[in-house]
C-alpha cells in the first residue's frame, strides 16, 4: 500500500463533520468557555487587592486577552485545524514546542472541567440539598452524552444556554445601576506597611501581581474558540470574526459585574461572596431577581463545563491525530464525532473532581493557560519573522507588537499564580515534566508527520480527496 493510500485511510477514520458553524455560533462558543468567571471566582480577587487594585489587575488581564484574541485570529485564519494553539505553535516552533503548547492547553482543559463540575456540585447542594460524586457522575454523562449526538446540536445548545446565563448578568447590572455608590467601591481598609497602599489599592502594588490569576477568570479559555477551526462553515472568516466578538461581549459583561457589583454592595461584602451577583441584588433590595439569578448562575456554570468539554476534545483528537497522544483517542465515529476524545478525558477529568478540590484545580488549570498564552503568542511572531509570506486572510493589528504585548502580560500573569498559589503552580509543573518525558520517550517517534508543513499538506490532500469521493457517494 503506498504513503498516499497509508494517510488517505488513516484520515479516513478522522474526519469531524465540516461546515457546522458559523461565526455566531463560535461567538456563542467563546462566551460559553468564559462566562461561568462573571458569576464566581474574579471577586476573590478583590481581597487580595481591594477595588482599585483589582481593578487595574482587571484592565491589564483584559490587555492580555484582548492582544492574544488578536494574534489568535490571524493564525486561526491562516491555519485553520482542530489544533488551535498547538497547530500554530508547531507550525512556528517544530514538533516540540507544539507539544509542549498542546500539552499546556491541555492542562487547561482537562482540569477546568473537573473544577467546574465541583462547583455545580456546590450550587445544586444549596439548592437542592443534594450533593457528591453522584452529581459530578450525572453532568459529565449528560453533558458528554449531548456531544456525542453531534456538533451542530451541542453548539445550538451552548448557544441557548449562554444566552440564558448572560441574560442574567446583564439584567442584574441594569438591576443596580440606580443603586451605584462610588464611596462603596472603597469600603476595604488600607493594609499599614503595605507598599503603596492607599484608599485605591488597600494592598498596594504586590496585592495588584496577586489578583492577576482573579482577573483572569473574567475571560479565561476563550482562547479555545479555534480549537471548532475544522467545523466551521468558512474557517478563515468566521474563527477571527467569531473570537473577536466574544471577546468585545466579555469586555462588556466584565465591566457590568466589576463595577456595579461592588457599587452597590460594597467591595468588602463582595470580596467574600460565593455568589456575588445574588447577594449584591440581595442587599439592593431585589430578592425575587436574585432568587432567578441564583438559578441563573448554576446555568452559567454549566455553560463553561458544556463548551469545555467540546474544547478538551477537539485538542485531544488533533494531538491524537498527530501521534502526540494515543492514536486511538482521534478515531471518529458515524457522525464525525471524535468519540473516545470525549469519553477518556471525562472520565480521567471525573476522577480528578473526586478531589473536591476546586479552587486548586481551577488554580492549576490558569497556570497551563498562562504558559499556552506566551507560547501562542511567541508562535504569532515567530510565523511573522520566519513566514512572512504566508497567506493571512485577517492580518493582527500592530502585528509582532500586539503579541508582544500578549507574551509580556501572559509571563507576568503567571508569576501572579505563583505569588497566589505556589502549591497549584509546583504541581502543575510536575505535570509538565511528566508529560515532556512521555513525548521525549515513546510520542516523540511516532509522530504521524515528521513536520507542521507535512501534516497540514497530508490533512488538505486526504481532505480533498474524501470530499471528492463523498460528492461522487
Amino acid at each position: 500500500m503506498s504513503a498516499s493510500q497509508t494517510d488517505h485511510d488513516y484520515l479516513a477514520k478522522r474526519q469531524l463533520k465540516r461546515g457546522t458553524a458559523g461565526w455566531f455560533l463560535l461567538a456563542g462558543l467563546g462566551v460559553s468557555y468564559v462566562i461561568s468567571g462573571d458569576f464566581a471566582g474574579w471577586n476573590f480577587g478583590l481581597a487580595q487587592a481591594g477595588w482599585g487594585g483589582f481593578a487595574i489587575a482587571a484592565v491589564l488581564m483584559a490587555i492580555m486577552y484582548f492582544t492574544l484574541v488578536l494574534s489568535l485570529a490571524e493564525m486561526s485564519a491562516a491555519i485553520p485545524t482542530a489544533g488551535g494553539g498547538y497547530s500554530f505553535a508547531r507550525q512556528a516552533m517544530g514538533t516540540t514546542g507544539g507539544y509542549l503548547t498542546g500539552l499546556a492547553v491541555l492542562i487547561e482543559y482537562a482540569l477546568a472541567p473537573a473544577a467546574i463540575v465541583i462547583f455545580i456540585g456546590s450550587a445544586v447542594q444549596a439548592l437542592i440539598g443534594f450533593d457528591g460524586i453522584w452529581v459530578y457522575a450525572l453532568f459529565y454523562l449528560v453533558f458528554v452524552g449531548i456531544h456525542l449526538m453531534g456538533v451542530g446540536e451541542a453548539l445550538k445548545i451552548m448557544m441557548v444556554i449562554s444566552a440564558l446565563a448572560a441574560l442574567a448578568i446583564i439584567a442584574t447590572g441594569v438591576a443596580l445601576i440606580s443603586g451605584f455608590d462610588v464611596n462603596n467601591l472603597f469600603d476595604i481598609p488600607v493594609k499599614e506597611g503595605a507598599l503603596g497602599a492607599n484608599s485605591f489599592m488597600p494592598m498596594g502594588w504586590y496585592g495588584i501581581w496577586a489578583a492577576l490569576p482573579f482577573a483572569m477568570w473574567l475571560f479565561l479559555a476563550i482562547e479555545g474558540v479555534p480549537l471548532a477551526a475544522e467545523e466551521a462553515k468558512e474557517p478563515e472568516k468566521d474563527v477571527p470574526k467569531g473570537i473577536i466578538a466574544a471577546m468585545l461581549f466579555l469586555l462588556v459583561t466584565a465591566v457590568l459585574v466589576v463595577f456595579l457589583l461592588a457599587g452597590a454592595a460594597g467591595a468588602k461584602m463582595i470580596s467574600e461572596s460565593g455568589v456575588p451577583l445574588v447577594d449584591a441584588l440581595n442587599a439592593h433590595g431585589n430578592a425575587s431577581l436574585a432568587t432567578m439569578v441564583n438559578v441563573l448562575a448554576l446555568v452559567g456554570l454549566i455553560a463553561s463545563f458544556f463548551s469545555i468539554i467540546y474544547g478538551y476534545s477537539r485538542l485531544v483528537f488533533a494531538l491524537s491525530r498527530a501521534g502526540y497522544l494515543p492514536k486511538s483517542l482521534s478515531i471518529t465515529n458515524d457522525r464525525k464525532i471524535p468519540s473516545r476524545a470525549l469519553i477518556v478525558p471525562g472520565v480521567l477529568g471525573f476522577i480528578a473532581s473526586l478531589s473536591g478540590e476546586g479552587d486548586l484545580m481551577l488554580a492549576m488549570a490558569v497556570v497551563g493557560a498562562t504558559v499556552s498564552y506566551a507560547l501562542m503568542a511567541l508562535s504569532h511572531i515567530m510565523l511573522r519573522i520566519k513566514q512572512p509570506d504566508l497567506e493571512r486572510p485577517y492580518k493582527t493589528p500592530g502585528g509582532v507588537f500586539t503579541s508582544g504585548i500578549a507574551l509580556v502580560l501572559s509571563l507576568v500573569a503567571l508569576t501572579g499564580v505563583y505569588a497566589f498559589d505556589p502549591r497549584a503552580f509546583n504541581y502543575t509543573m510536575l505535570l509538565f515534566v511528566l508529560g515532556a518525558i512521555y513525548y521525549f520517550a515513546y510520542s516523540k517517534n511516532h509522530l504521524v508527520a515528521k513536520s507542521a508543513e507535512e501534516e497540514f499538506d497530508m490533512l488538505s490532500k486526504a481532505q480533498d480527496e474524501l470530499g471528492e469521493y463523498a460528492e461522487v457517494a
